[in-house]
């Protein structure tokens, strides 16, 4: 299929990479544990919550790229009080503040408001800001040239055949599309500065598109951990010509973000039934006790957890074995 842009002609383009079994079984991890907050049916998320998430996202998102802001300075700009460090730094943390308070109201389709993002987050910190380049770049490690970048002529259409492979190719799922745009963005480093940030920046709206929960998950505080690594991949990506070692690397991150998250946060269940309906999830077709279920919330007390397994019984969700304190229950497979 052939589609125009403008003078811009590009073929529905799809970037060389291949799904390979590591990152199927890390995308299976990924759907279980978005399938334990579904099943926990969570209210939403408390206001501090939400916030203390996008601090770690802004400050570790910043710290990749050299910005030595803590997580208390960080948090001290957003209260509005006074932070000793440098201005560019500053400058940074509120620029990624504002993109960030507004995350929702950028469509990750849409490359103009890739460029307008862009602009945002990099405004009064480069004169070309929401501009692509205009020049050759070259990424250098120490005195090491790393990655030559495509020219600069060249990176319109790029973008182009980018936005054209995530709005077509239905048959691609949202979570190979965000790591395969965050990789190929840094291929292309379309601008002169900041790809690193709104690559990242994009791949969470991309994660959006797959579940609106990926707002509040802080997968760069996992980048910023790995960051050697992630910098090795991308080069080895380089050199093979295709990203399916940075899907793996990514894929991973975001199955641990989402582990630690479900890690930290409560159910907020409040019936038998959606207690039952989410400590399936949790047991599977297992035989538990009592005990096994009360473990899953630890709020409960003993004759809740009770009345609960007696429901699932009279109800048909569950069936049992022993007597008193000896029962047993697994969820019917019927």
């Amino acid at each position: 299929m052939i589609v125009s842009y403008g003078t811009i002609i590009v073929m529905n383009y799809k970037p060389p990479f291949r799904i390979t079994n590591k990152i199927l079984e890390l995308a299976q991890g990924i759907g279980h544990e978005l399938g334990l907050l579904s099943g926990a049916k969570l209210d939403l998320l408390p206001i501090t919550l939400r916030k203390t998430n996008q601090i770690k996202t802004i400050q570790s998102s910043l710290a990749i790229e050299g910005n030595t802001l803590s997580i208390d300075q960080v948090t001290a700009v957003i209260e509005g009080k006074r932070v000793l460090a440098p201005k560019k730094d500053i400058v940074e943390v509120n620029n990624a503040i504002k993109l960030y308070d507004n995350l929702r109201e950028f469509n990750p389709l849409s490359m103009d408001d890739l460029l307008k993002a862009h602009k945002l987050l990099m405004q009064g910190l480069i004169q070309d800001n929401g501009i692509w380049r205009s020049s050759g770049v070259g990424i250098f490690k120490g005195d090491k040239i790393t990655h030559i970048a495509p020219p600069a002529n060249r990176v319109l259409l790029l973008m182009n055949q980018l936005f054209d492979f995530i709005n077509k190719n239905n048959d691609i799922a949202w979570l190979i599309k965000a790591c395969v745009f965050h990789y190929e963005l840094e291929f292309i480093h379309p601008f002169s500065d900041g790809n690193g940030r709104i690559g990242r920046v994009w791949q969470q709206l991309l994660l959006m598109q797959m579940n609106p929960i990926f707002e509040h998950i802080p997968v760069e505080v996992l980048i910023k951990n790995n960051q050697h690594e992630y910098y090795n991949i991308l080069a080895k990506c380089d050199y093979d010509g295709e990203s399916t070692l940075f899907i793996e690397f990514m894929v991973a991150q975001i199955l641990e973000a989402l582990k630690l998250y479900n890690n930290s946060t409560v159910p907020q269940v409040k019936t038998p039934i959606s207690r039952l309906e989410f400590s399936k999830i949790k047991l599977k077709q297992n035989w538990f006790s009592r005990k096994d279920y009360k473990s899953i919330y630890k709020e409960i007390s003993t004759s809740t957890a009770s009345r609960d397994l007696n429901y699932g019984l009279q109800h048909g969700l569950l069936i049992c074995k022993g007597i008193k304190n000896q029962t047993y229950y697994k969820f019917n497979s019927d």
